[in-house]
């Protein structure tokens, strides 16, 4: 699956396949974000944060 990221070393946003999909938990507040994980062509890390309902509706597996 494809997903739009913004590539901070490009300063552009970019096309990349999503590898992986999580959770971050706001210890303080409770509050839930839902990200997915991508890649660039060259191996640096990508992150975009996005809705829940985006986020359950990828047929990925949640990291471990």
């Amino acid at each position: 699956m494809q997903h739009q990221f913004y590539d901070v070393k490009k300063k552009q946003k970019v096309m990349a396949e999503v590898v992986d999909k999580v959770t971050y938990k706001n210890a303080k507040t409770g509050r839930t974000s839902y990200a997915f994980k991508g890649q660039t062509t060259d191996g640096r890390p990508l992150t975009a944060f996005v809705d829940q309902a985006s986020w359950e509706g990828t047929d990925l597996k949640k990291a471990a």
